[in-house]
């Protein structure tokens, strides 16, 4: 596939396309450093952390009310190239736009600007004979819609570098830069994965196109560049460089909303650029084509933040041997016509304006909850990203405004905690299992936050969703973490897809809060008020799921941890007196002060008492120390695993080469032989 200019929904194979004939190659001298031998990766990478360690500045945030350009296109169907709808021919000899100003948006506002004005790109056309299903423009806009919040965009850009650990990559960078042409902010996500040579990338630019066939991927519909792109700015241009079987390749696409609303375009265009290294000349060769390379070039000097060849270039200096820089500029305003991004109130973060949450709750407690992890995640993009993902390699970092931002495990601010493992079943049959670590918050109760954070492939979907609303404070501070692969979530990855299994979980979850709350709400201070009706022992549940007994015990960094999990079981049975008694599998001491009421010989309820005394205090401290082992050795099994599956992956590149080597010496030594029957030798 050889397309230099292409809409998403054709995609044109220029190997059949006797308009094109010899591919014609221009080189392009690099400045010393930038490729081939004279890459140092590491050393690039040093550098680049420093840099944006080190980069602070600030950038005034002007709004661009520049008429159309005189060298914009016309509005027209035409499915022929740029210089044929109104454009001379570019002189080879280099490009350059001097405007001082990128165009803006028609609208800088996100929710207002899905709409072009009336009788623009309204028509359906056919084309030498033949229809097409073209995509409008307006449709990036109304795809983007699907994120009603900034930061859920955001991490689906983020998805697709943690996606590349598995190539190699140990860092995504999350930054502000600014836009040359006028100083406004840009939002920067760059990553030192595998990279995309020229056809990833045009797949990455297609919508419904997807290379990640690995089960634990977390991207896989084809669509979360565009919408998380299209979502926070109205532009996005994305660098890449790739390296394969000794061939690096550079690639430049852009994706633009600004572009193809002020020229009136009916469907979308993406125009980008690939070059070569050629190593023995050190120099970039065009690919594609010189005349579809100048009018995609012509098109990203226009429109792009770069008015010259050189300055896209440069933006290759940083990269490294393979990695991928996108840059997301003319970022959307708010109601308030202030930028969504707010990157001044704190110099090492990224903020979303004006939403900062405010808690009612009393004045002694107010800063407690207004500061609580809970509250902050919804405003705060790192304190976002600190929860984002279940378990992060020791070897990868997430670096936002020049600083690492360290993992924080939700399961680890729980007290009392437990492990309810969960099989839900279909039809008879089980569809999969999870094990949820439940507890109370360590601030309970003075935090009015509830509920399951719930992760997919590692990937948070729903943080403290809140299954119960409660009433006379059941339930609150109840809070649980668990990885729910067996549901799928939805398209945007804030939500989960309404099916019979989700809606299970959902049940189940609930059920778990009364539960808990019910027979542990004594110990933070809580009357026990809910009537307990003790049933026999069993393994079912009235929705069809398995729930293997509770496990007081250690809160595991991997929820997913079943061994640290299913350790030791305990569950209350009502003995023929009705009193409860505690059958043990394991050597937990019981919990005493389990009172129940008899009535006409059959118990009606049972009643927690808040327990006191010396007893509960050895228990506690036995079940810490119990906690602390476990909880060394799941990480001990963890390290062991990333470092054993990194060796895996390096012995498996390492069979590749060997065997791509005697496949090509198999090949020579079968034409020597050719060769000596023919010569007779």
């Amino acid at each position: 596939m050889a397309v230099c200019r292409m809409t998403l929904t054709d995609i044109v194979d220029l190997s059949s396309d006797d308009e094109l004939g010899e591919v014609d190659v221009k080189p392009v001298k690099l400045e010393p450093g930038l490729v081939g031998r004279k890459l140092q990766q590491n050393e690039n990478n040093k550098a680049l952390l420093v840099k944006h360690q080190k980069s602070k500045t600030p950038c005034a945030i002007r709004e661009s009310e520049e008429n159309r350009s005189s060298n914009a296109l016309s509005t027209g169907h035409s499915n022929s190239s740029i210089l044929d709808q109104g454009q001379s021919p570019v002189d080879d000899t280099g490009l350059s736009y001097t405007s001082p100003l990128s165009p803006a948006p028609l609208c800088r506002q996100f929710w207002k600007a899905g709409n072009y004005n009336d009788g623009i790109g309204s028509k359906v056309t056919i084309q030498n004979g033949k229809n097409y299903l073209h995509v409008h423009p307006m449709f990036l806009h109304s795809n983007a819609t699907s994120h009603k919040w900034a930061f859920g965009a955001i991490a689906e850009l983020l998805d697709n570098a943690v996606d590349e650990i598995q190539n190699g990559a140990t860092f995504v960078i999350v930054d502000k830069t600014s836009n040359p042409r006028d100083g406004s902010p840009a939002l920067l996500i760059q990553d030192n994965g595998s990279g995309m040579d020229p056809e990833a990338m045009r797949r990455c630019m297609s919508f419904g196109f997807s290379d990640k066939k690995s089960k634990s991927a977390i991207g896989q519909y084809g669509n979360g560049f565009k919408t998380s792109t299209m979502r926070l700015g109205a532009d996005v241009i994305v660098f890449s460089r790739h390296q394969d079987k000794r061939v690096l390749t550079q690639s430049i696409g852009l994706l633009s909303y600004t572009f193809l609303a002020r020229t009136g375009h009916d469907r979308i265009v993406v125009p980008m650029v690939d070059y070569e290294f050629n190593t023995s000349t050190e120099t970039l060769e065009i690919m594609h084509g010189t005349e579809h390379f100048m009018s995609n070039l012509s098109m990203l000097l226009q429109w792009s933040p770069y008015s010259t060849e050189a300055d896209l270039l440069k933006q290759f200096n940083d990269i490294g041997a393979h990695g991928t820089k996108v840059i997301i500029y003319n970022l959307w305003f708010n109601d308030d016509r202030n930028v969504e991004l707010d990157f001044d109130t704190d110099p090492e973060d990224i903020r979303i304006s004006g939403d900062t949450k405010k808690v009612n709750a009393s004045s002694k407690w107010k800063t407690v909850n207004e500061e609580h992890i809970a509250n902050r995640f919804h405003y705060s993009l790192r304190v976002y990203l600190s929860i984002l993902y279940l378990r992060i390699p020791e070897t990868f970092q997430i670096v936002l405004r020049g600083r690492v931002v360290e993992h924080h495990n939700i399961a680890n601010d729980l007290k009392f905690p437990e492990f309810i493992l969960y099989k839900p079943q279909m039809g008879g049959s089980v569809e999969g299992q999870v094990i949820t670590t439940i507890g109370f918050l360590k601030e309970a109760p003075h935090v009015s936050f509830h509920g399951f954070n719930v992760y997919h492939k590692n990937r948070l979907i729903l943080p403290f969703w809140q299954v119960v609303s409660y009433l006379d404070s059941r339930g609150r501070g109840v809070v649980g973490v668990l990885e729910a692969n067996f549901v799928e979530p939805s398209h945007n990855k804030q939500d989960f897809e309404k099916t019979s299994l989700f809606q299970k979980l959902e049940a189940r979850l609930k059920e778990m809060t009364w539960e808990y709350w019910d027979y542990h709400c004594g110990l933070i201070g809580y009357q026990v008020k809910k009537k307990l009706i003790p049933q026999v022992s069993s393994n079912r549940t009235p929705h069809s799921g398995v729930q293997q007994p509770v496990t007081l015990g250690q809160s595991s960094p991997a929820v997913g941890s079943k061994k640290a999990a299913l350790g030791r079981f305990e569950q209350l049975i009502p003995d023929s007196q009705g009193r409860m008694k505690r059958k043990e599998n394991g050597d937990i001491p019981p919990v005493k002060n389990v009172k129940a009421k008899l009535i006409d010989g059959k118990s009606q309820n049972v009643q927690l008492v808040n327990p006191t005394g010396s007893e509960l205090k050895d228990e506690a401290v036995n079940l810490m120390q119990e906690n602390k082992k476990l909880r060394a050795k799941c990480l001990e099994y963890e390290k062991r695993g990333e470092e054993l599956n990194l060796k895996v992956t390096r012995l498996r590149s390492e069979i590749k080469e060997l065997n791509d080597e005697y496949s090509r010496m198999m090949s020579e030594l079968e034409s020597l032989e050719t060769v000596k029957e023919e010569s007779g030798v």
